[in-house]
């Protein structure tokens, strides 16, 4: 008898591992050529001996690949434990993948053991066989059936049988063969990998650059009519896990480089003003540094495509999600189409770094804004809210926007005219309108003109023209009167603006060398808290208004002019009377169009420059003061929802590329796409305790800041794999993410997404705890959080219903088996929303099916995604089985056993921490609700 312990351990060379990289099967001396499809097959024992007599033996299969070359064993797969039984039928089977270089050559050793329980910590060899892929697929009917020899190679200690896996019925067993909980019960078999009707992702052009390394399960379990289900199970990583978060970071650098030019730009300003700049451009150098310090060393990083959960805390990853996968569940009954149920799991996106003793984002942010006042005190600055911040953000980057896309049609409307064509000149003058008039539309803004006058009074030597015009003793009185004339501040119709205040101020003038607030007479002044932008009457407010409006002007010179050189084309050709036109136009040699609009075009290329000059300075005014009234807190909050940010957006990206690939062929689905949008459901298992509550203030406004992101579909340069990678644009205040389609999958989108129409996502959150934290939450602490998330996320989630339903026909979405229409489901849960129930987990799954009756992308996520994620996303895949494809009850904690024990949320466990183990003890467990709990033997403490 052998000890099999070294044996049975999961930490030996991983298959999967070395298959992703042909380096890496050279170094295991697997070199087998030429390569086959894709093969599996199951295993069976008959008659064994155990090493006691007087029981049966609890029996495992361990695989292992042999170098025809070098005799070197690899191990390649392991079964489950059949207990108590000689003549056992394993549910797990072997595969060896269409990338592994298999060969009719590879030949496979079978080792038999007997294990003393289910953690298969120890156990007894029984018996081996070997046998080569050429022999399985030369046998009749492609099964082996072979002799299991003991350790001194005589004595034979059963046999083992090989069969070749393939699409059909399932073949009638002996129920006896079966260990079962339930009596009269038929198990399904289990391999690691899809049927050969299904199709393997890596052969499909689209998800190459994008998925990779995929694992796979297939079980087969009975249906409520004695039929048979084949269902696979498909998890894969995501190159999109490095991708984005580098591409981010880049946009990061480049917008606070921007940043620090732009207030460089400003010009001379005051001492105390020129002071703030300076330390305002050191925070953001110090930014800079740090995000290409973690960009250099994600840099480094080559291959690599997703986190493990044990890298949560590290620096150098903290942009990067934590364990995103894909998870795909295939479908396939007699008689009907195959069915596909997506899911995307990913740790809560947190700055687990950083920590979170003093909270998530979404606390440091409302203490940050109430203090900001404050702050704003302290530095002599002027208070702006949130919405002001954004607004000025807004108009900077529409600025950056429209004004090279105004340059660019300019060039187009005086190329058309160069060549003397009509219909040129048209079209681009339409476009060049709609683009100027929306130009113009931004800047009429109250913000611009009111922070134009704010930097004004911060210039160096500003006197105000009652400071020269009124003696010294009556001028305070004077300008108080101003005050009191100015409550009405052009900005406060803005939403979120404090109320105007009846607070009467004297004007602070900071532009003495000292920096020191004096009166206008000259004495100093006890600072008081300003909550409105100042308005200086003695600054020209008409000289804005006249610029933008020369914009205006100058487009409508254009366009009058394009009018009269059409008109003049007519008239060559069926004379008429010539009309008038404005004064403005200035008569020209009708022959050369291009000659004509030059001088007009120019004028409106200058006006546009000039305007923008000077919005843009007025804006990054505003944002210098709300930055100078963030030191430091206000840059360690904005590096923290970056980081955040950047985890939720590279989750996002890849539900969002998962699920176009799905419904590229469903018009259905596409017309939704473009019209309304795709909804993105996060279900989250955090407990709202301890520093899982700082998780979830992190994740919530992570998910929120989602809404600034928007999609576009665009034509791939090439078909090449790297041309397919999606991109990202833009700055903080609003991304877009462009995801590559080949030429021709391409051109069967419709014209509106081929137009390239930005398609929007609503991200909605809930969350529900679990686990014993939460029981201490809702007996000793607070809840109020999850409550509060849950609510507006409803809310959310009903509005995008009925906006969806007024715009798209309701048949346009998936049908399903169960006959609950979405209007109810949704009913249902706004009641669980409001009810006071102790982990109510019927609000998870109750949002997951509305989610995937609208066409949504499924998300599921708990610290790392690795252990409460698992319970969840099997636990949803069974579910789907039974109430869609009529799983058998009997079949229902089986076919749940099967997938925590040996699918692929097992295989994921296993990267993340390198052990088969979720990280559970039985006291935790005893708090989980029943059937979020694991099988036994698959969990204990581990590092996690």
């Amino acid at each position: 008898m052998e000890d099999g312990t070294q044996h049975l351990g999961h930490c030996m060379v991983d298959m999967k591992e070395l298959s992703a990289s042909p380096e890496g099967l050279s170094a295991a001396g697997v070199i087998l050529t030429p390569k086959l499809p894709q093969v599996d097959f199951s295993l069976a024992c008959n008659d064994l001996v155990a090493s006691g007599r007087d029981r049966k033996p609890n029996a495992l299969v361990q695989v292992a690949v042999i170098d025809p070359h070098k005799q070197h064993l690899v191990s390649h797969a392991c079964t489950e434990i059949v207990e108590a039984n000689k003549d056992p039928l394993f549910l797990t089977g072997v595969t060896f993948p269409s990338e592994y270089p298999a060969s009719p050559e590879t030949l496979v050793k079978l080792s038999v053991y007997d294990a003393k329980d289910k953690t298969q910590e120890s156990s007894s060899f029984l018996g081996s066989a070997t046998f080569s892929v050429g022999d399985l697929l030369r046998a009749k009917d492609e099964r082996l059936t072979l002799s299991l020899r003991s350790s001194d190679g005589v004595c034979t200690a059963g046999t083992v049988v090989v069969s070749r896996l393939k699409m059909g019925e399932m073949e009638e067993v002996d129920v006896d063969q079966i260990t079962t909980d339930i009596p009269s019960q038929k198990c399904p078999l289990v391999c690691e990998s899809a049927h050969h009707s299904c199709t393997d992702r890596e052969n499909n052009p689209l998800t190459g650059p994008v998925f990779k390394n995929p694992v796979c399960k297939v079980y087969r379990f009975q249906t409520v009519d004695s039929k048979w289900m084949l269902v696979r199970e498909q998890m894969e990583e995501c190159t999109l896990s490095f991708s984005i978060p580098k591409q981010l970071l880049a946009l990061y650098i480049q917008e606070d480089m921007s940043r620090v030019q732009d207030l460089k730009e400003l010009g001379d300003l005051s001492p105390h003003w020129d002071n703030l700049r300076k330390e305002v451009m050191t925070r953001y150098a110090g930014i800079i540094s740090s995000y290409q310090e973690t960009l250099a060393e994600m840099d480094k990083i080559n291959g690599c495509s997703f986190k493990p959960s044990c890298c949560k805390a590290q620096k150098s990853l903290e942009f990067i999600p934590i364990n995103l996968h894909t998870q795909r569940m295939r479908v396939t009954c007699p008689k009907k189409t195959d069915a596909f149920y997506d899911i995307i799991t990913v740790g809560a996106p947190a700055a687990h770094f950083q920590g979170f003793k003093g909270g998530g984002l979404h606390r440091l942010l409302s203490r940050y804004e109430a203090e900001k006042k404050s702050f704003s005190t302290a530095y002599q600055c002027i208070y702006y809210s949130p919405e002001h911040t954004a607004k000025a953000q807004e108009v900077l980057s529409i600025m950056s926007l429209l004004q090279p896309l105004i340059t660019r049609l300019v060039d187009q409307l005086l190329q058309a005219a160069h060549e003397h064509s009509s219909p040129g000149l048209r079209d681009a003058l339409k476009h060049l309108s709609d683009k100027t008039e929306q130009f113009v539309h931004t800047l009429k803004d109250e913000l611009v003109k009111s922070a134009l006058l704010a930097l004004h009074a911060a210039q160096p030597g500003y006197v105000s023209k009652n400071q020269k015009s009124t003696p010294a003793g009556s001028q305070h009185q004077g300008h108080t009167n101003q005050t009191n004339d100015q409550n009405q501040n052009p900005i406060q119709g803005l939403p979120g603006h404090s109320p105007p205040t009846s607070v009467t101020e004297t004007t602070v003038v900071c532009n003495n060398v000292e920096g020191t607030p004096t009166t206008a007479g000259g004495e100093p002044l006890s600072l008081k808290h300003q909550d409105t932008i100042p308005h200086h009457k003695e600054y020209d407010e008409e000289e804005w208004d006249r610029l933008w409006a020369n914009v205006a002007k100058c487009l409508n010179c254009v366009i009058a002019m394009v009018d009269k050189l059409q008109e003049e084309d007519n008239t060559k050709q069926d004379p008429v009377p010539e009309h008038q036109l404005a004064d403005v136009i200035t008569s020209h040699n009708p022959g050369d169009w291009r000659e004509q609009l030059c001088p007009l075009v120019t004028r409106l290329k200058d006006c546009v420059m000039e305007v923008v000059e000077k919005a843009k300075r007025a804006m990054t005014f505003v944002l210098l003061q709300e930055a100078a009234c963030s030191i430091p807190q206000g840059f360690l909050l904005q590096q923290r929802r970056d980081i955040v940010f950047s985890q939720a957006l590279a989750a996002l990206a890849c539900g969002f590329v998962m699920r176009l690939y799905a419904g590229m062929q469903d018009k259905g689905f596409l017309r939704q796409l473009h019209l309304v949008g795709l909804v993105a459901q996060f279900e989250s298992l955090l407990s709202t305790y301890s520093e899982e509550f700082g998780m979830l203030e992190d994740m919530e406004v992570g998910i929120s800041d989602l809404q600034r992101v928007m999609f576009k579909i665009t034509e791939a340069k090439s078909d090449d794999l790297s041309d397919l990678q999606p991109l990202v644009c833009g700055r903080r205040d609003h991304f877009t993410v462009e995801v590559p389609l080949p030429k021709l999958v391409f051109h069967t989108l419709p014209e509106e997404i081929k137009e390239g129409k930005l398609l929007r996502v609503f991200p909605v959150l809930f969350n529900v705890g679990i686990n014993e934290q939460q029981t201490i939450a809702e007996r000793f602490g607070d809840i109020s959080l999850q409550e509060r998330i849950n609510q507006k996320n409803f809310e959310t989630l009903e509005a995008y219903y009925k906006s969806l339903s007024e715009k798209v026909p309701l048949e346009c979405l998936p049908c399903f088996q169960t006959q609950t229409n979405i209007k109810e489901l949704l009913e249902t849960l706004g009641q669980n929303v409001v009810a006071k129930k102790k982990k109510n987990v019927e609000i998870l799954w109750t949002a997951g099916t509305i989610c995937r009756r609208l066409n949504g992308i499924r998300f599921t996520s708990c610290k790392s995604a690795k252990d409460r994620t698992s319970m969840s996303v099997t636990l949803e895949q069974c579910a789907l089985l039974r109430d869609e494809h009529q799983l058998s009850k009997d079949f229902f904690m089986r076919a749940l056993d099967c997938m925590r024990r040996e699918g692929c949320r097992i295989e994921n466990v296993q990267k993340n921490i390198k052990c088969r183990k979720y990280a559970f003890n039985m006291l935790q467990l005893m708090a989980f609700p029943k059937c979020y709990r694991p099988p036994e033997g698959t969990y204990g403490k581990v590092d996690s």
